[in-house]
């Protein structure tokens, strides 16, 4: 099994935060984002993962650092990292063919701004298979349309006329990919666009119209990470989650309190200094971060920032930030300094 992860968008929807960092590399309770996304994945599939196929944007924008993270990631999954570039940004079907290489045999195409939480089995009778997750206004989403044995038959984008309730949410199944880039091919060899870009969506109704079987797989929960406001909700769900499982360390041993306490679920990273201060609910904080004399809850701080003197709600603040002040509802970016 292969996972394909077109990740090379800048994500401008979540400035200041993704200004010096991609997004998909945002850490989100307490990893990042396609880190998350892809150990999920893999957990879904209950099969040996042999390679991920990572397509990133600009190696200015992501550069060595990034494929470090990557390389990592998979080699912690068992399988072999390989990396693309899509130069230009045409659309999620163009994505996908920068890793034509590694199109072949079974495989999942996911795109690294959301998270998930699953649990369930691929069907063997289905050529793909599209995830999806139950919604109640799918007149905001893409949906899938189902014929009476569950198969999908179209895909249709925010209906206005109800088709169903199952949202897509960006991930794919494909028994076969190669059948897929196939398709895709034609896409990009007939210069087929759709609003100035190559779409997956033209490649799979294609394969469609030739009669190959799409299934869906219903998700749990299904996590955005497309804006601040969005992406605190999604750190405050993933908290009680891991928290639920028991599974992760939430809070470093080497992490140092003083005249301070932890209302859980909350993430702290290594090395973290908490002096004077009252932490969570729903709090990431990443490693070396210093925050004194400070009521902190429903918040998002990553590395080696510091904080004094605040009352902080739904609070995001990147990386190397120093704050001293009394605002509440706030998003910082990185290396900022308001003193």
């Amino acid at each position: 099994m292969k996972i394909i992860v077109p990740m090379a968008g800048r994500g401008s929807r979540l400035r200041p935060h993704s200004l010096t960092v991609p997004k998909p590399l945002i850490p989100v309770a307490g990893q990042p984002i396609v880190h998350r996304l892809v150990k999920d994945i893999a957990k879904v599939l209950k099969q040996p993962i042999e390679e991920i196929a990572f397509v990133l944007g600009d190696p200015a924008w992501f550069g060595d650092d990034v494929v470090t993270s990557l390389e990592d990631l998979a080699k912690s999954l068992g399988a072999k990292a390989s990396i693309y570039r899509q130069d230009k940004p045409l659309g999620t079907g163009h994505a996908i063919m920068c890793a034509k290489p590694s199109l072949s045999g079974p495989a999942v195409i996911a795109y690294a701004d959301t998270l998930i939480r699953a649990e369930f089995d691929l069907d063997p009778e289905a050529d793909s298979v599209i995830w999806t997750k139950q919604v109640e206004n799918p007149e905001a989403y893409g949906v899938v349309k189902l014929n009476a044995n569950d198969e999908i038959v179209e895909l249709v984008e925010k209906p206005e006329i109800f088709v169903s309730d199952q949202a897509v949410i960006g991930i794919y199944y494909f028994k076969d990919v190669a059948v897929l880039k196939g398709k895709l091919q034609e896409i990009l060899d007939e210069n087929v666009m759709n609003g100035g870009e190559y779409q997956i969506n033209d490649g799979i109704k294609r394969m469609m119209a030739d009669g190959k079987i799409f299934k869906t797989g219903t998700v749990d929960e299904w996590m955005d990470c497309g804006n601040k406001t969005i992406t605190i909700e999604t750190n405050q769900r993933m908290l009680g989650f891991l928290q639920a499982d028991g599974d992760e360390q939430l809070v470093a041993s080497s992490a140092k309190l003083t005249n301070s306490n932890i209302i859980e679920p909350c993430f702290i990273g290594e090395n973290v200094v908490l002096n004077n201060s009252s932490i969570g609910p729903y709090v990431s904080i990443g490693n070396g971060t210093v925050i004194e004399d400070s009521n902190i809850k429903n918040s998002l701080i990553q590395n080696h920032t510091t904080i004094r003197n605040a009352n902080l709600d739904k609070a995001m603040i990147g990386n190397h930030v120093k704050y001293d002040g009394g605002f509440t509802e706030i998003s910082i970016g990185d290396y900022s300094v308001l003193e």
